[in-house]
Parts: structure tokens; sequence; C-alpha cells
């Protein structure tokens, strides 16, 4: 078992570079099999979640071949399995992408529920609203989702709520579609708009991605291509917060400033001081933090992958703030291990209340999800004394080399392996290490 340990109290300073995003890469590169010639996919994120999605291609029958510098050439014409494993698959929500992509270019598919992050129930029925109206049928048995189709063809889709995960496979289904296809209510995430960037450089018919409104006229070609992924928006909003949180001053570098709206405006709120250039950002504290109040909301609105990452610097403001969370009705999980650190915040239902001290201290403590860990990081850097999180394993799968680019900032951490003390009864009972 691995662990990260923090000595806090440490600025960050100096300069980091972004990954490539987690969220935008796990759809394309499943979004590859669509096309009918090799493609080149760059600034892909060594995280794990991406080695997941390259075991399972490789697994169907893929030639993947990496180049180094984060790039990957993958030839997905000699696949020739539909079925995504379910020990793979079942280790990351992003599988169920697989779906729409092998729908969209064998129409059949057989994946795994998906896995991932514990945040609550995740329902796929708007997932399964798009196949159908796209001519597909489904049955769920035994943890596995299958789609057959004698033909796709274009139609009218609205999704009952906005949903990021719906619309992309949507839109993976549709590209290869006979006819017209519109997706109403659809997300409009930068990494939608990224997934129809990719599939438009393989030939696709995509228009009004990144609005509540994508049409996609299908075709029955996608040729190869060299593409480069977006940056990584919450990894660039978690280092904006953990310089905050250290009162540091960091050049954050390969970001797409417009994307980070949202975080920036409210840590300006806080007293944060943020300096946008073309594809960097400056961020440092020179004053006290103060309170202020944050709602998560679909993009534009403040994400939700940041909600945990701004309560904990919120901890360490001055005044009572409030989060509600809209998104995930399990995404204050953390807050138990926060309140281990010293942090004074109360749950209700969606919302939490916080009661900034000013400071936390060093404690041992359990990442329970991807961005729950990030947020333990952030407070480990600014606590007094020790910090020893477990379970990091959630942190790899959304973060690359963290611990690396933190150091290079000034910060005191290191990840030690530690043996498994799990009790067999505990393991028996389906009950994690801690």
């Amino acid at each position: 078992m691995d662990k990260f340990i923090i000595k806090g109290g440490r600025r960050l300073t100096g300069e980091v570079v972004i990954s490539g995003a987690k969220n935008a890469a796990v759809a394309i590169l499943p979004a590859v099999i669509l096309s009918d010639e090799p493609c080149t996919i760059e600034n892909v994120p060594s995280i794990s979640d991406v080695n997941i999605s390259i075991r399972i291609l490789k697994e169907m029958g893929a030639t993947v071949e990496y180049l180094g510098n984060n790039t990957y050439r993958i030839d997905p014409t000699t696949i020739d399995k539909c079925c995504v494993p379910y020990e793979t698959a079942r280790k990351m929500r992003a599988s169920y992408y697989f779906l729409g992509a092998l729908l969209g270019k064998f129409k059949k598919a057989r994946v795994s529920m998906p896995g991932g992050c514990p945040l609550g129930d995740r329902p796929i029925d708007q997932h399964l609203k798009a196949f159908t109206a796209l001519g597909a049928e489904y049955n769920l048995s035994q943890g596995m989702v299958d789609l057959k189709a004698d033909k796709l063809e274009g139609n009218q889709i609205f999704f009952d709520v906005v949903t990021v995960g719906a619309t992309m496979n949507a839109m993976l289904a549709a590209v290869r579609a006979e006819g017209l296809t519109v997706i109403e209510n659809a997300a409009k995430e930068p990494h939608i708009v990224d997934l129809a960037n990719f599939l438009s450089a393989m030939g696709a018919n995509i228009i009004g991605a990144g609005t509540d409104v994508i049409k996609i006229k299908g075709v029955k070609y996608l040729h190869g291509t060299t593409y480069s992924v977006i940056p990584d928006q919450i990894e660039a909003g978690t280092f904006m917060v953990a310089v905050a949180a250290t009162k540091g001053d960091v050049l954050i570098k390969n970001v797409i400033p417009k994307h980070l709206e949202s975080i920036t405006k409210k840590l300006e709120k806080i007293g944060v001081n943020i300096q946008q250039f073309d594809d960097s950002i400056r961020v440092w504290v020179d004053g006290p933090l103060v309170k202020t109040n944050v709602k998560t909301a679909p993009h534009p609105g403040f994400p939700t992958d940041m909600q945990s990452q701004i309560a904990t610097l919120l901890t360490l403001a001055e005044g009572t703030s409030i989060i509600t969370e809209n998104i995930w009705e399990q995404r204050f999980r953390y807050v138990d291990e926060l309140r281990r650190m010293g942090a004074d915040i109360t749950v209700n239902g969606k919302v939490a209340l916080i009661e900034g001290k000013g400071k936390l201290m060093g404690a041992p403590v359990k990442a329970c999800d991807l961005r729950a860990g990030a947020a333990l990081i952030i407070a480990g850097l600014a606590a007094s004394g020790v910090t020893e999180i477990e379970d990091i394993f959630h942190i790899e799968r959304g973060y690359d080399c963290m611990e690396g680019k933190l150091r290079a900032l000034g910060a005191d951490i290191e990840k030690v392996s530690v043996p498994d003390t799990q009790s067999k009864s505990d393991k028996e009972n389906g009950r994690e290490a801690v």
C-alpha cells in the first residue's frame, strides 16, 4: 500500500506545467475505435485511468504504441473483440465510453457497469436513452451492459438532466449513424468540446459542441489524425488552490484561462491574486483569505470536481462560508478526514457550513475519492506538522505525478510504500484498508 507523507508549512513557489485533461483523454482514447485508420494522441496524462483505457484497447485487439512524451499511436483496425472485460472496466467510471464507441463502429458492445469514485448513484439511464433513440437495443445482466443494433439512425435526443457522460456517449454513437442526430440539453464542459474537436479532426460532422444543442450528421468513414488533448482544468484549479492555501506564488503553465473562469472568480473573492496570460496564469497571496459561498453547477458554473479543494481553502479563511453541492450526493465524504485535521465543518444534506479557523493540523487521513484526495494534499501542505494520506490510488487515477510537481515547487511530500495491514475479516466483509 502506498501513501503520501507531507510535512506542511512550506510556501509553494516557482513554475508548474499542467498535464492533459483526464476527463477528455478517457473519452478520446475510446473514440479512436471509430476511426478506420491509426491515430496519434498527444498530451495524454500519465494517470491510472489512462493506463486502464490503454489496457482495454489492447485487450480488444487494438495495436497501441507509446511514442514517448505522453504520446500514443493507436491502430483500431486490428480490434477483434467488442467486449470490455469486467475486471478491467469496473476500475474506472469512464469505461462506459467504450459503449458508445463500440456501438458506433461495430453496432454492438458489451461493457461492465461503471466503477470509479464512490460519489453516489451513477445511473446510465440517459446513456441508454440516447442509444435506443439511435436504434440500439440493450440488456442489463450480471453487471454488464449489452448493446446491439442492425443499424444506427440519427434521431432527436433530449436529456432529462444535464449529463456529461451521456452527452459524450451520444456523440460517439451518432458520428457514424445514418442521418442527422440532434442532442438537446447537452452538457457544455470543455472536454465535450475537446471530444467534438477530435472527432471532427477524423472527419466527423459536428456543430454546436459547447452549447446545449449539438447537431451531428453521420458519416460512413473516419480517417486517422494527430490530436493533442487539452490541458486539465481541474488539475490547474487544484494547483491554484494549493498555492493559495500555502500563501505561495506560482506560475501555472499550459492552461486555457477561459476554462478556469469560474474557479478564478471564486478565488479572487477569497483574496487570491491571479494574473492571466495567453496559456498560463500566475497565482499568489499577499493578504488574508476571506469567506465566500460556493454552489457547484454544470459548466460554466463552479465545477463539482473543485468543491472539496475550495472547501479546504475556506477552512483557512476568515469567517463562515457555505458550500452547496448540486451534482453528487456523496461529495462531502471527505469532511470527516478534514475534521481530523482540525477543520470545523457541519454538513446538512447537500450543504456544508465551514467556520474558518485559519489553521489546520497534520494528521493521518485517508482519501475516499479522487478529488477528496487532492483536497487532503492541499490540507497537508497548509497544515502544521505531518500529514499521512492513505489510499492514494484514488489520487493517481486523475493527477499526473502530483508529488513530483509539488516537490518542484518546494513542498515536502514523499510517496512511501507500507505493508497492507488490512485484516482477513475486513477483506471478507468488503471493507477498505485503513
